[in-house]
């Protein structure tokens, strides 16, 4: 996440804050590799980020993004799979033990994967009150409702407004160019109706979640024409918010493409267009050459500015 990106948020958030009072309490955060974090949060102070695995050809690869391609390539089965209850068990321990007094544990879709119900198992069990968050979305859509957690969280917020923030990433937009829907039928993840449907007709859907679970939007006759609507529709988006919003580009072996999309769209954004390329684990459902674009208000909204009085 870029200081321009960051700096606008800073000041409005200890403001919006302080009148409220501090937690004093340590809270940690957890989250899952499907949120498409920016590299430099996941060295946040209590926080945990959890892989999802990729299981490739029946043998597990964690989230080794190489073993991916090459089975994507060679045609291989893809599969992914939740973290084990156990592993959310040892990372609620692990804040526990640094001193987190409360945890709050934010996840992709309980639509898309069962990451939520191991967390919930995990949280009934651990050492501290866990508060774990069905996010209803994935990826940066995701991502951008964790890191404003993170800053809430840093600036003192107790656990009922970072939980309130965490809810709040079913409000937040997202959009996925795919050139095959063919790894999305393997995976369950879409009918094989509409991928035999997206295949006779040439078609290069626009895919976005409803209700927490993905949804054929648009049916451009061509991966150009996507790419083009997934700008027009992030556009419409930002525009149609009530204030600034923040904006990423997601891909996968498209990074060109991304860069396209981000120049774009960087008139809407509140800071530079977010780019990031997406985890093995969404990227198994995706196949290559995946473009996606997520749209979240920024977090806190700035003050209005005082009117200043007409000259005299």
């Amino acid at each position: 996440m870029t200081e321009r990106s960051k700096s606008p948020r800073t000041g409005w958030l200890h403001k919006l804050l302080a009148p409220r009072g501090l937690s004093g309490a340590r809270i940690g955060v957890v989250t899952d590799s499907a949120s498409c974090l920016p590299p430099a949060l996941l060295a946040s102070a209590d926080f945990i980020q959890l892989g999802i695995p990729i299981i490739v050809d029946n043998h597990v690869h964690g989230e080794d993004v190489n073993a991916l391609m090459m089975g994507l390539a060679m045609g291989q089965s893809v599969k992914t799979s939740r973290p084990a209850p156990g592993e959310f068990a040892r990372a609620y321990a692990q804040l526990a033990a640094a001193g987190c007094r409360e945890v709050v544990s934010i996840h992709l879709s309980a639509g898309l994967s069962g990451t939520v119900d191991a967390a919930r198992l995990a949280a009934s069990q651990a050492p501290v009150p866990v508060s774990v968050i069905d996010s209803r979305t994935v990826a940066m859509a995701q991502g951008f409702a964790v890191a404003d957690v993170l800053a809430a969280r840093d600036a003192g917020a107790q656990m009922g407004m970072l939980e309130q923030i965490a809810c709040g990433a079913a409000g937040n937009t997202i959009y996925f160019a795919v050139p095959s829907l063919e790894q999305l039928r393997r995976g369950g993840r879409i009918s094989a109706v509409s991928s035999v449907f997206g295949s006779l007709l040439n078609v290069k859907p626009i895919l976005g979640l409803a209700d927490g679970v993905i949804a054929p939007l648009e049916k451009p006759r061509s991966f150009a024409r996507a790419q083009a609507r997934l700008v027009a529709l992030a556009q419409r988006d930002a525009a149609a918010a009530q204030g600034p919003v923040r904006l990423g580009v997601m891909h996968f072996g498209a990074a060109e493409l991304a860069t396209e999309i981000a120049t774009e769209l960087n008139p809407y954004c509140a800071g530079e267009v977010l780019i990031e390329s997406l985890p093995a684990v969404l990227a198994a459902h995706t196949g290559m050459g995946v473009l996606g674009v997520a749209v979240a208000p920024l977090y806190p909204q700035p003050a209005p500015q005082p009117q200043q009085p007409p000259a005299r």
